[in-house]
């Protein structure tokens, strides 16, 4: 009798029960993610990755599924910074340029200090929101999805669900921000359309993540272009205040 509920133990969770765990852990991270800020979303934030990770091995994962092999961490860390660069570059010449200076422009960021725009971009976005998207996405979903059906259907999973997972984020983003607000207004239609507009982006932007995650071998290829996209956005925003 022990060795039987020992061998059941054992048994690693099947591939399509871990990424239906997956996506339920996903469900209510999103919404306890929205809720905190500072460093209570990086409390939650660790620890989903840490449960994440845990659903991985439970599943039989190793670490090159998550995007972490040790031996492709160095050319995932090389990619990084080639992407962080050419992000640079590109709001560096976005914001030098009057007809498109006004796209960098966010009312959120109005009365934001530098300490406080500093900690944003250091540590509450690489571990709030990067570490944690990433992880899920184009490590731990990306990486069980990838063993059952391969790289297509990985990317197509992956990809739909990051875009699902920006509708609350992207609640009150046609007011926040002037370029938007241009277009969509400030309705109740313009307001929903700004959510799809979200939605629609971010998951197109999850299949360029997972390109460079299956092109790298490694998660810190697409952590180190949404890093960029993010912190050097805010950083540029703040500065042209």
């Amino acid at each position: 009798m022990s060795g039987n509920v020992a061998e059941r133990r054992r048994t690693p969770l099947g591939t399509w029960p871990a990424v239906g765990l997956t996506v339920a852990l996903l469900l209510v991270a999103n919404v306890a993610l929205h809720r905190s800020t500072g460093w209570s979303r990086l409390a939650v934030a660790v620890l989903v990755c840490v449960l994440l990770l845990g659903v991985l091995r439970w599943a039989g994962g190793t670490r090159a599924d998550a995007g972490l092999a040790p031996g492709t961490l160095a050319r995932g860390a090389r990619w990084a910074l080639a992407l962080s660069a050419v992000v640079a570059g590109v709001y560096l010449a976005g914001a030098a340029v009057p007809a498109t200076r006004t796209l960098f422009e966010d009312h959120r960021y109005d009365g934001m200090s530098g300490t406080a725009l500093a900690l944003r971009v250091v540590v509450l976005v690489p571990v709030g929101t990067v570490l944690v998207e990433e992880l899920a996405f184009r490590g731990v979903l990306y990486g069980l999805v990838y063993r059952a059906r391969g790289a297509v259907w990985a990317t197509a999973v992956s990809s739909v669900l990051f875009g699902l997972w920006h509708v609350l984020p992207s609640l009150h983003l046609a007011g926040a921000k002037p370029a938007l607000t241009t277009v969509f207004g400030v309705t109740s239609l313009g307001a929903v359309l700004a959510v799809v507009a979200a939605v629609l982006f971010t998951a197109a932007a999850g299949v360029l993540f997972c390109e460079l995650r299956r092109r790298s071998g490694s998660v810190l290829a697409p952590m180190g272009l949404h890093w960029a996209v993010n912190a050097l956005g805010y950083l540029v925003a703040f500065l042209l205040r």
